[in-house]
């Protein structure tokens, strides 16, 4: 259920003294979270000129040039696209100034020069995934789920010198599941944004939506959410099993969390899915048990249940499989450390 927090616009109650032809603006924004906001809004008729979005890249195995997913919706809907490589860029710059935008949209994007987010009239407004100023930075719904909240939601605000320090539009809450991966709240968030920032533009143009010092808000426990790397992702097993489940969901499924197996040979092991368990299964912090086709790795307090995995060089695959071919690749017993 969805908490609406602050004011809440309906988009069936558009004020009447504008269309939303009347204002234009430029989209700014690289994924797919941003990807499908750009789609709401042609969708919901608002006036989008232009979009910017980052430079075509080579990536995967093959390193083909690839698209981003903003590009991709651009071109779709034959809307002019710019690619800076420098956001001060003179011909950037210029072109930019010549859209004549009334306001910019910057979602999932980089971190702006006051030149660009200060040249629109009306502002530039941002969607960030939590309710701020909670879980300001890269990583909002990764570090949302690690430190076990119960919920988060997504902001809008207007971009200041600061990144996302900016006064606050809207916000919307949702819970957050015991269970819930990083990539499922990354996709319901989606769905919640895209449409707070349509309610969000709607009441910035028709003047009815007053924005909000973050200094207003109760931050007396402020979290912080960091740009997260290979290196932090490695489980660390001698914590609680709360812990080292909420940190493998959070991370799940990218950039994942991962450990070392011993054997057959040591090689990373990304894990993307666990069960919590009120079971000790052994004395050992880091013991594997096998019954039968479960995996059991032994945390600090209790055991945890490892659902699903990725092997280095493999594909991902549930633990069941991975036992199967794991006892008949060696014959061993298994149920001993190995990590």
């Amino acid at each position: 259920m969805l908490l609406t927090m602050m004011l809440s616009l309906s988009l069936e109650t558009k004020n009447k003294h504008f269309t939303m032809s009347d204002k234009r603006i430029v989209f700014m924004g690289t994924p797919e979270f941003a990807a499908h906001c750009l789609t709401k809004l042609i969708d919901e008729q608002f006036n989008v000129v232009g979009v910017v979005t980052v430079a075509d890249k080579p990536a995967g195995r093959g390193q083909q040039i690839q698209e981003s997913a903003v590009k991709k919706v651009a071109r779709k809907h034959n809307l002019p696209i710019l690619q800076p490589l420098k956001l001060k860029d003179e011909a950037f710059l210029e072109t930019l100034a010549n859209w004549n935008a009334d306001l910019f949209v910057v979602i999932a994007f980089r971190m702006l020069p006051e030149v660009v987010w200060n040249m629109p009239p009306m502002g530039s407004i941002n969607l960030h995934g939590s309710l701020l100023p909670q879980f300001r930075g890269a990583a909002p719904i990764n570090h949302a789920i690690i430190t076990g909240e119960k919920e988060t939601g997504v902001t809008t605000f207007f971009i200041q010198q600061e990144i996302d320090t900016g006064n606050i539009l809207l916000q919307k809450c949702t819970s957050i599941d015991e269970n819930e991966t990083a990539g499922e709240l990354h996709d319901r968030l989606m769905e919640i944004g895209s449409e707070l920032v349509c309610e969000t533009l709607a009441g910035v143009f028709d003047g009815t939506l007053q924005d909000k010092s973050q200094a207003e808000f109760d931050a007396l426990d402020l979290k912080h959410a960091p740009k997260i790397f290979k290196a932090d992702c490695e489980i660390q097993w001698n914590q609680t099993v709360e812990t080292i489940h909420n940190f493998i969901r959070g991370l799940s499924p990218y950039p994942a969390a991962w450990t070392k197996f011993l054997f057959p040979d040591s090689k990373a092991v990304k894990i993307f899915r666990t069960h919590k368990t009120k079971r000790s299964l052994s004395q050992k912090v880091g013991a594997v048990v096998l019954e039968n086709d479960q995996f059991f790795i032994q945390c600090s307090d209790f055991a945890i249940e490892i659902l699903e995995l990725q092997v280095e060089g493999k594909k991902r695959t549930t633990s069941a499989d991975f036992i199967r071919g794991l006892r008949s690749a060696i014959q061993i017993d298994l149920n001993e450390d190995i990590v």
